[in-house]
């Protein structure tokens, strides 16, 4: 059993992160930007996100057969290979950044984003001219921008949501695309995360037995999924969003400060 499984502080993180994530994997892709974070209260973000990469990957597996054939290829054509790019990026300049600037810019990001979809949706209702859509070259940097935040802190969330949630997906297409598009960085992710010695057996074995948490969460995620309406959905995306944005702002702040 892992040192860390000793410290009750840890376990009770570990287990709401793991479990976070599975919600989110079922469905509700906002929620995946609190596992790091969280765990980040108990140890070193890097370890974080060593860990929560080996426990996403079955997640992943799990995820895409529940949504099979339900998600929006031609997004996905250009968002993947844009992420690829980002990840590459992350991967090169991961030992120069520093942890609490990417809380920043994760934070500041969601926050701009949540901002930017309320305003739309009040537009809307006043107005009925539809909002038209980002178009290819921002599907190009937004999702660039989510591969190399989603390397660097699983916080892929808000840039891929600022170009996909406008484009006016159903429900099931819209989580269906986000499980394939994550899932497919989460792969290429495990090349420059075993290069830069963050799988390591001690990460491993904290991650397996973890584990079997996956199915709860995943299952549990698809379950709150089907059950609420799509307004609803789509309220606790953005609400989710906003907050984890508060969150990684003040504790970028906080340890910048500390420094």
């Amino acid at each position: 059993m892992p040192e860390l499984f000793a410290d009750p502080w840890f376990v009770t993180i570990a287990i709401i992160a793991v479990l976070i994530t599975g919600i989110s994997k079922g469905g509700f892709g906002g929620f995946a930007l609190l596992a790091v974070p969280l765990m980040s209260l108990a140890i070193s973000p890097i370890q974080a996100a060593g860990i929560m990469l080996p426990i996403m990957i079955p997640m992943d597996i799990m995820s895409i057969w529940i949504y099979r054939n339900r998600w929006d290829k031609r997004i996905l054509a250009l968002l993947i290979p844009a992420a690829a790019v980002g990840i590459t990026i992350g991967g090169l300049t991961a030992r120069w950044v520093n942890d609490e600037i990417v809380r920043l810019l994760v934070g500041s990001i969601a926050i701009v984003f949540t901002i930017y979809r309320a305003r739309s949706v009040l537009d809307m209702a006043g107005n009925s001219t539809a909002q038209k859509a980002p178009g290819r070259p921002w599907g190009l940097f937004w999702g660039a921008c989510a591969g190399f935040t989603s390397f660097l802190a699983h916080a892929g969330s808000p840039p891929y949501q600022v170009y996909v949630l406008p484009q006016g997906l159903r429900k099931e297409i819209y989580t269906g695309t986000s499980v394939v598009f994550f899932a497919s960085a989460n792969a290429i992710k495990l090349i420059p995360y075993g290069m830069l010695g963050q799988l390591s057996v001690s990460n491993l074995s904290i991650s397996a037995t973890l584990l079997p948490l996956v199915p709860v969460g995943v299952l549990l995620g698809v379950w709150i999924n089907r059950k609420l309406p799509e307004k609803n959905f789509f309220f606790i995306i953005l609400t989710s969003i906003l907050l984890v944005g508060i969150k990684l702002i003040w504790d970028g702040i906080s340890n910048l400060s500390g420094m």
